[in-house]
């Protein structure tokens, strides 16, 4: 793997990190990632028993456990080096579930809030602001980026491409570099 791969990998997952974060206290536990979680019920006024809720509870485990195996630690809790390490070994590995396209498509459910099939601009503001608290006036040149076809809307194609990019792509000008900003 060249540096630069090295590089755009380990700024995009560094960043989604520091989200994920919840305490701040630079370690990462299974509490971390029901907050997460809770962030997507919260802002998008889900009920636990409605299955969109089960499916973010589901996939938060699986990563969960993942990235603990995949990190070889029985701790219950990662630093951010290997969060990194373990993210990027438990998106490649199709051994069990690919955990990237489970995660998108949990993930485009929920902000799918009108059930058209499509994210919508506010739609997609809403995850930046609501969920990822982010504040960043670059949303809708990211949503530009997103929706690679423009036709403005996000299909979930469109989606579950950005999110593997995300987790799995070199390129520092692709739509999922953009995620936690622009690497």
């Amino acid at each position: 793997m060249s540096t630069a791969t090295q590089n755009t990998l380990t700024t995009k997952l560094t960043r989604q990190f520091d989200a994920l974060d919840a305490d701040m206290d630079g370690l990462l536990t299974w509490s971390d990632f029901e907050k997460y979680g809770r962030r997507y019920l919260d802002a998008y006024q889900i009920a636990k028993e409605d299955r969109r809720a089960r499916a973010i509870v589901a996939v938060c485990q699986m990563q969960w456990v993942e990235l603990l195996r995949h990190a070889g630690v029985e701790s219950g809790e990662l630093t951010k080096d290997q969060y990194v390490n373990a993210t990027r070994l438990s998106a490649a590995d199709p051994s069990r579930i690919n955990l990237v396209d489970s995660t998108g498509h949990v993930i485009f459910d929920l902000i799918d809030t009108d059930g058209d099939g499509e994210i919508s601009k506010s739609e997609f503001d809403r995850l930046f602001r609501e969920v990822w608290k982010s504040e960043s006036p670059e949303v809708m040149e990211v949503f530009q980026q997103v929706d690679t076809d423009g036709d403005g809307s996000i299909s979930r194609q469109e989606f579950i491409r950005t999110i593997r990019e995300h987790y799995l792509s070199d390129d520092p000008d692709a739509p999922g570099s953009f995620l936690y900003g622009k690497v």
